[in-house]
């Protein structure tokens, strides 16, 4: 896989070459079932409750980071980690990329809920509550670590120090928020310590035909609102706040993400029963 960034220092990567579909892929069947598959199998089963309320997920132990071990001089001096986890994310054959444009953001700020109430920490099923407005949390694909185990109390120190590597978290649209895809140990370092984890976010961003459309579309836009005759005691002021309304939106356009890609499960919804058999027959082996 060859990345590509759109500007030097912009967040928008174009991606070329590689497998198609890639080796870590969201699959879905019949509106409902979905699940992540990483070579070849399934690591993540998730299903859209029948009232529409909420997800149920299922998931079992095997998954791969994509990302190879942060090493603990890399945090000094700071590195344009963006950059650096979107080489990486090329360089792996266990990743998500496949060929289009993609956002590679970094992230400090996050609502409390995100890593608190929404933060799947059971394990290995959860619900994901889409009752309060959405959900918008984090589901780890693996075993959380507990705050006092060694690896973890290693990072606190980093967490403490600010030199702590950046998580990795990618947008998933059918769930409404975020897989951890590198750094389960980490944010638990960081949530131990009352930090938010600084997080690298990856999500797709919309393919060149549609920025371009609406790139096309502009010109029609403003010679609309430059003739328009608006209403009120000051239509200058109007027509000024609305062409500058029109810039801004013009400025996001190359940055507006796009819903996740997803492959059809090849088995359709039977393959997704049988892997639900099997999840639940691994879940009772190790119970």
């Amino acid at each position: 896989m060859r990345l590509f960034r759109e500007s030097p220092f912009g967040p928008v990567y174009r991606a070329e070459g590689g497998a198609e579909p890639p080796a870590l892929r969201w699959e879905t069947t019949d509106g409902r079932g979905m699940l992540l598959r990483q070579a070849g199998r399934p690591v993540l089963l998730a299903r859209v409750d029948e009232d529409r309320h909420g997800i149920m997920l299922h998931r079992r132990a095997g998954y791969r980071s994509p990302l190879p071990p942060v090493r603990a001089d890399e945090s000094r001096p700071m590195p344009d980690w963006q950059r650096r986890y979107a080489d990486r994310l090329a360089a792996s054959d266990d990743g998500p990329l496949h060929p289009g444009r993609w956002m590679f953001g970094t992230r400090d700020v996050f609502p409390p809920y995100v890593w608190g109430e929404d933060f799947v920490t059971a394990w290995p099923c959860g619900h994901l509550d889409w009752d309060r407005n959405g959900w918008n949390g984090v589901v780890p694909l693996r075993k959380l670590s507990p705050p006092d185990a060694p690896r973890v109390k290693a990072y606190r120190k980093r967490a403490r120090d600010g030199t702590l590597a950046p998580v990795l978290l990618w947008w998933i649209t059918t769930l409404d928020g975020w897989l951890l895809l590198d750094g389960h140990d980490r944010a638990v370092a960081a949530l131990a310590e009352d930090r938010a984890p600084h997080a690298v976010v990856l999500a797709m961003a919309e393919d060149a035909e549609t920025t371009a459309e609406r790139f096309a579309a502009l010109p029609e836009y403003e010679e609309e609102l430059r003739t328009r005759a608006f209403r009120g005691p000051d239509p200058e002021r109007q027509r000024t706040a609305s062409l500058r309304g029109l810039n801004d939106y013009a400025a996001s356009i190359p940055y507006e993400e796009a819903a996740t890609r997803a492959w059809p499960i090849p088995g359709g919804p039977a393959e997704w029963d049988a892997w639900m058999l099997e999840f639940r027959h691994a879940h009772d082996r190790d119970e």
